[in-house]
């Protein structure tokens, strides 16, 4: 993923706040699913849990933002390319064949690459991110790469350089970790390399940014799933033929269980859970 440009021309009238995913590049600009280097991005905190509330144009009235952890500061926010059509760089927290139409369709348009320098950087595939920049613009946009920016730049799908952008530049800008709205359970999509032997997936479209994953299955009882570079969560003895629950854990505690029959065929299988964080 590298930072470009973005015409000055396109202008904003904010009238809802939107959220999606983010987009990164392959080994050549940046995001190749290998995992980022480096220290903590963080030079600001906000207390883990800080809430705004934010207006939306929903007929419920406003909707309560939930932010996470350290405020990230110093970077700037740029025009992708982060797409779905990967378009110039494959997206890290994808499959090589790209995100699936039920994932995009669950977690939006409005995406995010982030910094590939911040600790552990492929946990936060498919997290949502808070932006508010230094004129006063704000989204919540949904990690869906990762890759080379300046620390603590990110950049950003059209969708969300159109809500973003006041003709600036620099187009300075600080981020934190949010909780998303609320666009239906969440999503377990398993590699096509899966079988009773071998299991990886990814958990999509979770409310809230995951601590942790695990699983209960015919072959053990709870075990944490080991996290790749490419954001899967991966059981490498397999789950076993059967009936298999996983647990995911939420940064503030949360725990979702979702238990499942075995599918006729793994690779490659979506299933739908019936749930979210709260």
């Amino acid at each position: 993923m590298s930072l470009r440009e973005a015409p000055a021309w396109i202008t904003l009238f904010v009238a809802f706040i939107g959220c999606g995913d983010s987009a990164s590049s392959d080994g050549s600009g940046g995001a190749d699913g290998s995992g980022g280097a480096g220290g903590s991005a963080s030079s600001a905190a906000k207390g883990a849990g800080a809430s705004v509330t934010v207006g939306t144009s929903s007929s419920s009235g406003g909707n309560e933002l939930l932010t996470y952890g350290d405020v990230y500061e110093g970077g700037e926010f740029h025009l992708g390319p982060v797409d779905y059509e990967e378009t110039e760089w494959h997206n890290a927290c994808a499959p090589g064949t790209g995100y699936i139409p039920a994932v995009r369709d669950a977690q939006g348009t409005m995406l995010a690459g982030i910094w590939g320098g911040l600790p552990d950087v492929a946990s936060h595939c498919d997290a949502c991110i808070w932006v508010e920049t230094a004129q006063g613009k704000s989204a919540l946009l949904r990690v869906v790469t990762y890759g080379d920016t300046t620390p603590n730049s990110i950049d950003v799908s059209p969708e969300a350089y159109a809500v973003l952008d006041s003709g600036e530049f620099p187009r300075a800008m600080t981020w934190q970790f949010a909780k998303c709205p609320d666009s239906g359970p969440m999503l377990y999509e398993f590699q096509t390399g899966s079988s009773e032997w071998w299991t990886s997936l990814w958990v999509r479209n979770a409310r809230v940014p995951l601590a942790r994953v695990e699983v209960e299955s015919a072959n053990h009882g709870f075990v944490e799933l080991e996290r790749g570079g490419d954001g899967t969560l991966t059981d490498a003895g397999g789950f076993g033929l059967g009936p298999f629950s996983i647990r995911s854990t939420g940064i503030d505690g949360q725990q979702v269980v979702q238990t499942f029959e075995w599918p006729g065929e793994i690779a490659g299988a979506v299933l739908t859970g019936d749930r979210n964080f709260d």
